[in-house]
């Protein structure tokens, strides 16, 4: 019996890093990503992609609260207020990915992967996203099952996926 290449799912990191190049390019636009709790795993996927430079700009990868002060320009007091994990976090850092790059259009990604780290408020597994394109920022809040792997993995896919259908 023959081994066969198997395809990736269409919502593997690759298929949709594949359309978001292609939608990317086709406006003339570049991206940028603002990663925390996904530690440059969504870089990685867009930059797996041979010709990424040409549609792909710049990473951050913001783990603590201090590089995303630095970084980012994201607001201390704003971190200390609702939360790293937060919407307005998610939203600043989205917003601080277009102001300190040269990308028209970028996603962030704030969570708890866990294993430890959850609260009542804001379990294992919760993700805060943003996604900034000329249009405005989107966020939104998801919940992932699973272990710190699956969670992150799981952020990785939302994230691509929610931008390919922004753009």
């Amino acid at each position: 019996m023959m081994n066969r290449p198997v395809n990736p799912a269409p919502d593997a990191p690759a298929t949709l890093v594949a359309a978001l190049a292609e939608r990317l390019q086709s406006k003339h636009w570049q991206m940028a990503t603002a990663e925390s709790c996904t530690g440059g795993l969504i870089a990685a996927a867009c930059t797996e992609l041979a010709g990424s430079s040409n549609w792909f700009e710049r990473g951050f990868v913001t783990y603590s609260n201090a590089a995303k002060t630095d970084m980012l320009g994201v607001d201390a007091a704003l971190i200390e207020r609702h939360g790293a994990v937060s919407e307005a976090v998610a939203r600043a850092m989205a917003l601080g990915a277009v102001a300190h790059s040269g990308a028209q259009v970028a996603l962030a990604v704030t969570g708890v992967a866990g294993p430890g780290g959850g609260s009542a408020a804001k379990p294992v597994g919760t993700v805060w996203f943003g996604w900034a394109t000329p249009a405005g920022v989107v966020t939104e809040m998801r919940r992932f099952d699973g272990d710190r792997a699956a969670v992150r993995q799981a952020a990785v896919r939302h994230a691509l996926a929610r931008l390919l259908e922004s753009l």
